[in-house]
């Protein structure tokens, strides 16, 4: 069995994560961890103290989010073999738009399955941006697992 794991960082990716170790796996499962930071559009040029603007502003935050997208899928990876010491983990980490990145993947990888959380924006990006989770449900060629965490009653 092939599974494409996407993370973002949030509570939802860790449930996400969680939920796909809990799984009672085949022996020859593999896993790819992938995270997909996206590009930081910057409008007009970002100010800093005493009126000047950084040249390397934008190649800055690109390598800041590279870095957060490379401890988010370390971390996840190290919590899913400890969970699940079985499966083979393999990671991915790509810049651009995470509904077309995480389906990509999933195609060459050749996924039977599709783990994400339900949401990792607040409601009014969710709003804006459409959730990832469920175009992946409604686009993908394979089945989708969108974990969420059990409300407290």
């Amino acid at each position: 069995m092939k599974i494409v794991l996407a993370i973002d960082g949030s509570e939802h990716s860790k449930v996400a994560v969680s939920q796909l170790g809990a799984l009672p796996l085949p022996i020859e499962t593999e896993v790819c961890v992938i995270n997909v930071y996206e590009h930081t559009i910057i409008v007009g040029p970002a100010p800093i103290p005493m009126g000047g603007f950084p040249s390397d502003y934008y190649e800055e935050m690109m390598s800041k989010n590279k870095k957060s997208a490379e401890e988010f899928v370390s971390s996840a990876s190290k919590l899913l073999k400890t969970l699940n010491p079985k499966i083979k983990i393999t990671t991915t980490i790509v810049s651009g738009l995470p509904k077309r990145e995480i389906l990509e993947k999933a195609e060459s990888f050749g996924a039977d399955l599709i783990v994400v959380g339900s949401q990792g924006h607040g409601a009014f990006s969710s709003f804006l941006l459409g959730s990832v989770s469920q175009y992946l449900a409604t686009h993908a060629n394979c089945s989708v697992m969108i974990a969420k965490e059990k409300e407290e009653k």
